[in-house]
């Protein structure tokens, strides 16, 4: 019998040479993975929208600078209408959030979004539009096929390290660079 090793709390890193557009050099933290399938968020591709324009669209109000030029990143290409906030654990509960891991929480309800227009919600966080999502078996056969490596989450990523430098940190936690690797020549 197989034992089937689940991702979950995990970034998948890109390998260089996977070419599509919606992943490439992205860094993806795994918020739920199960025989069902799996769903994740890029934490690290930045679109051209600030939280501003999310309370806007949503009719909630905010003086905080700080909060409204919060950048609002493409957590990947399924349902990109709708938004995902990955966030430190607060003392607040929000109408819809999983705990993904001891210090991370991922709420995709406006009590959240709220709440941080307010100054009032999770210390940190980031917002996401869409999210990565695969079938059952799908991303085990994206791992085999050597499309993505895998390591276990940092927050210090996620909240802290520059945007621009976040593929290359997750690939460092393994001790690599990731940029001296090349995709595999010939065929297994």
């Amino acid at each position: 019998m197989i034992q089937t090793t689940y991702l979950n709390n995990q970034f998948l890193i890109a390998m260089p040479g996977l070419n599509d557009p919606h992943f490439f050099h992205t860094v993806t933290y795994v918020c739920q993975h199960n025989d069902d399938g799996a769903l994740g968020i890029v934490i690290n591709r930045p679109t051209n929208m600030k939280l501003s324009d999310i309370f806007r669209q949503m009719g909630i109000k905010s003086e905080l600078a700080s909060v409204l030029n919060a950048p609002v990143f493409a957590g990947g290409p399924v349902q990109q209408e709708r938004g995902f906030v990955i966030h430190r654990p607060c003392e607040q509960h929000w109408d819809s959030s999983i705990s993904t891991a001891d210090n991370i929480t991922l709420t995709s309800s406006r009590d959240v979004l709220e709440a941080i227009a307010e100054g009032k919600g999770p210390s940190q966080y980031l917002i996401a539009l869409g999210y990565a999502g695969w079938g059952s078996g799908q991303l085990e056969k994206e791992m085999v096929e050597n499309a993505w490596l895998n390591t276990p989450s940092g927050e210090a990523i996620i909240f802290d390290t520059p945007i621009s430098q976040r593929w290359n940190a997750a690939a460092g936690q393994l001790g690599i660079d990731i940029n001296r690797l090349t995709a595999p020549a010939g065929h297994g």
